[in-house]
């Protein structure tokens, strides 16, 4: 069958193969989608993907931090006040394949930079978890890598405040009747001191990184089909502005896609190692010594994915079926005495989700009507905890038992048109997310407090519904509006248990000024709120926006009856943004307003962090054919933006005021 196969594909054809580097089109009826495309991507004041995705209102990683100043494990994204977690309930692919780490679920946003994207699809919500799988309970992002081949070099270069520098080049070539795309992406600097200055001590100091990425495709003619192959590769350092806290990470993704007019196949694999410091700064911030050393932190990925689009008359489907495979492990050292360590773990598991899908649409005038379900099995396997003392005797050796279950993800939607300009669109869904392994098997400290793993929790389930209008009454204008209501069943969270002193299972001793909290599966977020998008154009002038209004509440009757009516963690219920320019050929001008409304640090947190808001600014200027002068500011005013509070009551804060001048050639 497959020899069959793949000579029907070589077989010479009079169809037209147009190369354009993207997948099948996936847009069910009832959800709203943002595209964000080469010109939307340039506007950004830090060049980053989390400064991107940040313009779209509700959407928001664990931390307000970036990539350059925040924890690795600290970026996991989400929507909709569905709660901050280190595992990202928002499901990112590029060209198809899932970006989550393999071992904790954040996002590696160094390896997503938008200077080698093409376009951003993004939905929120829970329509995406049919085709998307596990993950998708907060909405979905899609990403397309570059795709253009006229044989120009594009990029640029440019320093910043803090001996930043910001760099990248990308080149796509047609060699043939195929395409050749190549690019890479650097930014590294001192960095600045994370703490607030009123808050330093003699240990702090400015945190610098290094990081970079890569991307290599090769985009060919096969038959009917168009062939994708991609590999790419990102390298990350950075540490948190004290000592014994740097930070490494690096990742490789291979894929090779196959994607004809009605159908594709996918194959890709994923290699992730981390290394990470953890550090114990002493009252006053006067001197600071190490806590844990996570020297090796290996994780891989591999998974398939086939899908089919059939038209059965006037009924466009969708047939598919996907399996993904993830392990890892953490090597830690730990609870260290006199700079050494006198404790060493060693956690590890392994998850495979496989599934069936399949969705269907129906228009007839002015009405869409859609439905798909999809089907998962899941199995966690190979789960353990080894704890021992450095050299002697073991604490814990636990051998967990191996797991499986079925899931399922619905959705179902319609679109009417009431007018040229107006149309009505509303849809119902069901998602799911399966634990990482990072929250299963691996317990952690940070300060006083400990927080114990569980290998029993179970996978977080999403009801949700929502409804809008879009409003379009000319080419130069359109609006948007949103209302839904998500309940998350099962929200994992770090849950507080009791206050030490005293001997705890999973992590064992909490000092008096501790508390002791456990990984467990809440009753339930339940959030509703209001989306509003919207773009106005005219001329050489645009406007655009987005807000959202979020109420979102825990809801537990159990071991975290304490938390029932509290916010969850990181969940701001206002955030806007704005931007406005002017733009002619290769000028360009736009300035960016961001507003967070006040956030809990954790749940039921008595002080959350303040409301804060940003300005930045981007201005472009050709100086001699396709070279450019590159003006940027990100926090224009410098204002202070908190991120965290620790348990002693000190402030960390994001990016302050940074400015860049660079050249760019296009």
């Amino acid at each position: 069958m497959s020899l069959w196969l793949l000579a029907a594909l070589l077989q010479p054809t009079d169809d037209v193969i147009i190369i354009n580097g993207r997948g099948l089109p996936d847009e069910p009826p009832g959800q709203h989608r943002i595209v964000l495309d080469r010109k939307d991507l340039e506007r950004s004041a830090s060049g980053r993907m989390e400064d991107v995705v940040r313009s779209v209102a509700g959407l928001t990683s664990f931390r307000r931090s970036d990539a350059r100043s925040s924890h690795p494990t600290a970026q996991g994204l989400t929507a909709r006040g569905l709660g901050g977690n280190a595992a990202s309930r928002f499901a990112v692919e590029v060209d198809g394949v899932p970006q989550a780490d393999p071992f904790g679920g954040w996002i590696n946003f160094v390896a997503l930079d938008p200077a080698l994207v093409d376009r951003l699809i993004l939905t929120r919500g829970g329509n995406g978890g049919v085709t998307m799988g596990s993950g998708a309970v907060a909405g979905g992002l899609n990403i397309d890598s570059m795709a253009a081949a006229d044989g120009r070099l594009r990029g640029g270069i440019a320093i910043g405040s803090r001996d930043s520098v910001d760099a990248d080049a990308r080149l796509g070539v047609a060699v043939g009747a195929s395409t050749l795309l190549g690019g890479l992406a650097f930014q590294g600097g001192d960095g600045f001191a994370p703490i607030v200055e009123a808050d330093r001590g003699p240990v702090d100091r400015r945190a610098p990184y290094r990081q970079a990425n890569g991307r290599l495709r090769v985009l060919a003619p096969l038959g009917t089909a168009e062939l994708q192959t991609s590999i790419a590769a990102y390298y990350d350092r950075r540490d948190r502005g004290v000592d014994f806290t740097d930070n490494r990470g690096q990742g490789v993704d291979a894929s090779i896609r196959l994607v004809a007019k009605d159908w594709s196949l996918l194959a890709y694999g994923q290699q992730r190692r981390f290394e990470s410091g953890f550090a114990s700064v002493a009252a006053g911030r006067a001197s600071v010594s190490p806590a844990l050393d996570q020297h090796k932190v290996p994780a891989s990925g591999w998974g398939a994915k086939a899908m089919w689009k059939p038209h059965i008359g006037a009924i466009a489907a969708t047939l598919g079926a996907d399996v993904r495979w993830t392990g890892g492990g953490t090597n830690e050292r730990y609870l260290f005495a006199a700079g050494l360590p006198t404790r060493e773990r060693q956690a590890r598991a392994e998850s495979l989700t496989s599934g069936l899908f399949g969705d269907a649409s129906w228009s007839h005038g002015g009405t869409t009507l859609g439905a798909g379900a999809r089907i998962d099995r899941w199995a966690i396997s190979n789960a353990s905890l080894f704890e021992r003392n450095v050299g002697g005797s073991t604490i814990t050796d636990a051998a967990y038992a191996d797991r499986t279950g079925r899931q399922w993800s619905l959705r179902a939607g319609v679109d009417q048109r009431l007018s040229p300009i107006l149309s009505l669109r509303a849809s119902a869904y069901r998602a799911w997310r399966l634990p990482t392994i990072n929250e299963l098997v691996r317990p952690f400290r940070v300060g006083p407090d400990a927080t114990a793993a569980n290998a029993a929790l179970e996978p977080e389930r999403l009801i949700g519904v929502e409804g809008g209008a879009d409003w379009r009454p000319s080419d130069d204008v359109r609006l948007s509006l949103t209302a839904f209501a998500n309940r998350l069943r099962g929200a994992i969270a770090n849950v507080t248990l009791a206050k030490g002193p005293g001997v705890f299972p999973g992590v064992g001793f909490v000092a008096a000024n501790g508390l002791y909290r456990r990984r467990e599966n809440l009753g339930a977020i339940a959030s509703r709120g209001i989306e509003l998008d919207g773009e106005w154009t005219r001329g050489r002038w645009s406007l655009g926006g987005s807000a959202a209004l979020t109420n979102a509440r825990i809801r537990d009757d159990g071991l975290a009856a304490f938390l029932d009516g509290e916010r969850p963690a990181q969940v701001p219920s206002i955030q806007a943004s704005a931007q406005a320019g002017w733009s002619d050929g290769g000028r360009l001008a736009f300035v960016t307003l961001r507003y967070s409304g006040k956030q809990d640090e954790g749940e039921g947190d008595p002080e959350p962090l303040p409301a804060a808001w940003t300005l930045d600014a981007v201005a472009r200027w050709p100086i001699t054919g396709r070279l450019s002068l590159d003006l940027r500011a990100e926090n224009l005013f410098d204002r202070r933006v908190l991120t965290s509070v620790l348990a002693d009551g000190t402030r960390e804060r994001t990016q302050p005021r940074t400015l860049w001048i660079g050249l760019r050639i296009d």
